[in-house]
């Protein structure tokens, strides 16, 4: 089937919706509401905090299957959906004979009250389903982190995620019906093998290549790149920015692989998801789980990708200290000419990179790991899940055979006006005896390395006594010393 360089094409419902030159600026959550009245996909917060606007996107995998994730309709612009499957909470029981099993869990669990987040959960919920049959109970809060809900108070809806792999499998969108040869055929149908560019007074451009890409953003280097959009996205629902030139990477083949040198060292593509980037990363290092756990939600963490996050520059970003202690690279591109420059070097001030005219991240490099090394990165923030940090950081130790100090990289986010190490107490720490004398004279460095600010979410003191605190539990965490149970409290 021939398809239109200028029209978005996707499925919703067994239907092919094609739309010649959508304004590149208006969401998917928009269209659904406003457009076809879909409107039990909700807006609350329009920032990715929420979840009232959840949906599913299906894409077609090289592996053959067709793999949902739950995203945020918010934050999604219109064009990204390009070439996949749409499913809203609509499209789960369409002749309303029969309720989906998730649907029918969260009614028989009394999981709803006002309504207005339900939306959003069942779809949160749904995701699990499909993708994640022998779920438990951990795995059905991990689900709905990114969820909020006033009334219910969250025990009725795990409960009901809990419960919905019960219920005998529905007509339509069990997971047999997900991967259904009608369903393929619908995908295949679909498929885009030249770029997507949509032309009025605003540009879109979706290349399909890295050389493409890197042609386009020389000639054009003020458009917008744009990834997940869960930052970009912000910027035009919060700010009212207009987006006149976007180039679209999510569709760059060669930025959506993750390569695992022969050196063990991860190549991670710009268009990776932090979903995909996240997991990767705890393959290798099995300490940062819980900060895969806890960046963001599902839904974000199925859009926003590794890059993204690193060049977006934020203090609070965190993915980029853990990064830095494990010194991390990156491969930047300018007009198809690349170099490597580390992270260390990569900021320069509050959300200024050392990019240059027309040039972007074209991966991540992450160094091999070596067994003898200690890592881990914490963060604390008011909420568990789905929160801004006050302080994130990433540590890494490797000790001699004596136990001294041979390496130590540490970093810190929320501490300055962008993530960066803590040089001073590295170079208090080098060949230093691992022990508790030693975490305590470099602790008494911090200030030499951090004035950390005062704003809504920590004050400075309360900053500095959490980053003192953190590199205690990383001593104690990996320490073989007794530890008295009174251990007291470094303050400032």
């Amino acid at each position: 089937m021939h398809r239109s360089n200028h029209a978005v094409r996707f499925i919703l419902d067994d239907e092919v919706f094609t739309l010649p030159n959508p304004d590149p600026n208006r969401t998917l959550l928009q269209f659904l509401r406003e457009d076809i009245c879909r409107t039990g996909t909700r807006e609350g917060c329009a920032e990715g905090d929420c979840g009232a606007c959840t949906v599913l996107l299906g894409a077609a995998c090289e592996n053959g299957r067709i793999h949902y994730r739950s995203v945020n309709a918010c934050l999604r612009f219109l064009p990204t959906v390009d070439g996949m499957s749409v499913v809203t909470v609509e499209s789960l029981s369409r002749t309303h004979e029969q309720l989906h099993p998730v649907q029918q869990a969260m009614v028989d669990a009394h999981a709803s009250q006002c309504g207005f987040c339900t939306p959003g959960f069942v779809m949160s919920l749904f995701d699990l389903y499909l993708n994640h049959p022998d779920a438990q109970r951990s795995d059905v809060i991990r689900a709905i982190s990114g969820n909020l809900c006033r009334c219910t108070g969250y025990r009725p809806i795990i409960e009901a995620g809990c419960r919905m792999q019960q219920y005998p499998e529905p007509r339509r969108w069990s997971r047999a019906d997900a991967e259904s040869d009608d369903r393929h055929e619908q995908m295949k149908a679909i498929e885009r093998h030249e770029r997507l560019e949509l032309i009025q007074d605003k540009h879109f451009r979706s290349p399909r290549h890295l050389e493409e890409l890197a042609g386009l953003y020389a000639s054009d280097p003020e458009a917008v790149i744009l990834a997940g959009g869960t930052d970009v996205g912000i910027g035009v629902n919060k700010q009212f920015k207009t987006l006149n030139s976007i180039i679209y990477i999510g569709e760059v083949r060669e930025l959506q692989q993750i390569e695992k040198q022969e050196d063990g060292s991860l190549n991670i593509g710009a268009a990776v998801c932090m979903e995909d980037a996240l997991s990767a990363l705890t393959e290798v290092y099995p300490s940062l789980k819980e900060l895969h756990q806890r960046f963001a939600s599902p839904p974000i963490r199925h859009s926003a990708t590794l890059a993204g996050n690193i060049a977006n520059g934020s203090p609070v970003g965190d993915s980029i200290p853990v990064l830095l202690a494990l010194g991390a690279s990156l491969w930047l591109n300018r007009d198809s000419q690349r170099r490597l420059m580390a992270l260390d070097h990569f900021y320069h001030g509050y959300h200024q990179t050392t990019l240059e005219k027309g040039e972007f991240i074209e991966a991540v490099h992450i160094p091999a790991s070596e067994s003898c090394a200690m890592v881990a990165a914490y963060k604390v923030s008011k909420r568990t899940a789905q929160d801004i940090s006050a302080v994130c950081c990433g540590f890494r130790v490797v000790l001699d055979s004596n136990r001294h100090i041979g390496t130590v990289r540490l970093a810190y986010g929320g501490l300055a006006a962008f993530p960066k190490r803590a040089r001073t107490m590295e170079a208090t720490l080098d060949s230093m005896p691992w022990s508790l004398d030693a975490i305590k004279r470099a602790s008494a460095m911090l200030e030499q390395d951090f004035t950390p600010m005062t704003d809504m979410r920590a004050t400075s003191d309360y900053r500095l006594v959490v980053a003192r605190n953190l590199l205690m539990r990383f001593f104690l965490e990996h320490s073989h010393m007794h530890v008295p149970v009174r251990l007291p409290i470094m303050t400032t």
